[in-house]
């Protein structure tokens, strides 16, 4: 039985696996709270948009928010990909994974000078600027280390993605990017500052986004930028719009990287832009139902208003629910004869907020394991050491065998830069 979300998890004679391997057994090798991953069903994520984008100019851009793992980097650098990145750190894994700084875009409101001179200094593709003061400091710092800084300026198309409203970037009221009507004064600006070349432009509307109408009139507002600029005489080279595709959780039905690959070509086509290079930033698209998070089942707490099943997997090793009150899938990894009951999903921090799914009926005991599904992207990423407990080890599926990617971290490590004050002189 296959399971919704990917077709590389799947059940058989009552054992959940991933890709082939079971993990049941996994859980008992490496312990939990585990991330497991396929590398498999990312690669195959990502032929979905490299296959509909082939003979065309393009870079796929992973935005690496979504799981820096190395090893997930490392999959996907040598698949061809380039990177979306939003700091000097993520920047500094992409190399570490043995990708091209020149296949990396720089995004991100708040740029350091520190940051901007590092990028510069490894020949990162492009900086994609989202604000005139992050203009003139990235010419000044460009300036100063005798280099040239090709830019591309994020827009704000003020398009409503239908997204939360916590990951929706493309409105007016969000902070990211440069109003529409104000780019083409700003791209003048740019056009004018030493030490900074015009490449591109760029936008980005959001994440977890289910229909292609938003994109194309993102494009749309775009392209007539583009034809406006250019008739000033500022040539644009690349077209970045963005990633954010959403994945299937529940019930969402997203169109396919294809489908959505597809209709902005067309549409790029029809209006006379069909030789202009093409940039995409997906993230969760491409890694989101790659992987899962496994748990144990610590405690069983009927109660007169809700039943709890306490897990020992909490908000610091996955965020969504308690931050979006995203909703994700849970299975067993083991079938029970037993009656399904309604349980409230919940971890061992201490908040009330520290759940992983409510109002889910299953069939369960003590000791038994647990998998959130479509746990690949914002799972580990936005993990934290909330309550000192440490962050979970991960797991990666490959050709079959399970490779640890990431050790589970050790207390000491969670204090070992910390120093205690000095004791007092008697």
């Amino acid at each position: 039985m296959t399971l919704p979300g990917s077709p590389f998890l799947a059940r058989r004679d009552g054992s959940l696996q991933l890709d082939g391997v079971d993990l049941q057994a996994l859980a008992q090798r490496f312990g939990t709270p585990l991330y497991v991953y396929s590398q498999a069903a990312m690669l195959d994520a990502l032929a979905s948009y490299q296959r509909a984008l082939a003979g065309r100019r393009h870079l796929v851009c992973y935005a690496m928010k979504a799981n820096s793992n190395l090893a997930v980097l490392q999959t996907f650098a040598q698949a061809g990909c380039g990177f979306d990145i939003v700091s000097g750190g993520e920047l500094a894994r992409v190399l570490a994974a043995g990708g091209r700084a020149d296949r990396v875009v720089f995004s991100g409101v708040g740029k350091t000078r520190a940051e901007m001179l590092q990028a510069l200094q490894v020949g990162v593709r492009c900086f994609n600027v989202e604000s005139e003061s992050e203009l003139r400091r990235l010419s000044a710092v460009a300036r100063e280390a005798g280099a040239v800084a090709a830019v591309s300026l994020r827009v704000n198309p003020d398009v409503d993605a239908g997204t939360h409203p916590y990951i929706s970037t493309g409105l007016r009221e969000n902070k990211f990017g440069i109003a529409h009507e104000r780019a083409r004064e700003v791209y003048r600006l740019a056009a004018s500052l030493p030490g900074l070349k015009v490449v591109g432009i760029d936008c980005h509307i959001g994440s977890q986004i289910t229909q292609t109408a938003p994109y194309l009139d993102a494009l749309d507002r775009l392209l007539d930028l583009v034809e406006a600029l250019e008739a000033e005489g500022i040539a644009i080279a690349h077209i970045d719009i963005g990633g954010g595709l959403g994945i299937t959780y529940p019930d969402e039905t997203p169109p396919r990287p294809g489908e959505l690959v597809a209709q902005v070509l067309a549409r790029m086509d029809a209006r006379g832009h069909g030789q202009r290079e093409l940039l995409l930033e997906p993230g969760r698209s491409l890694v989101g139902n790659a992987g899962v998070l496994l748990t144990e089942v610590l405690y069983l707490k009927p109660g007169p208003a809700k039943n709890f099943c306490i897990v020992d997997a909490a908000m610091n090793d996955l965020v969504r629910p308690a931050l979006y009150e995203a909703w994700m899938a849970i299975e067993p990894l083991q079938q029970r004869a037993t009656a399904a009951q309604r349980w409230d999903v919940v971890g061992p921090v201490c908040e009330s907020g520290d759940w992983l799914g409510r109002e889910r009926d299953l069939a369960l005991a003590e000791g038994d394991f647990l998998a959130v599904l479509s746990a690949g992207a914002y799972g580990m990423t936005m993990a934290s050491n909330y309550n000192t407990r440490p962050r979970a080890a991960e797991v990666m599926v490959v050709a079959g065998d399970a490779v640890l990617v990431r050790e589970r971290e050790p207390l000491v490590q969670l204090f070992g830069t910390e120093r205690r004050l000095p004791t007092p002189s008697a």
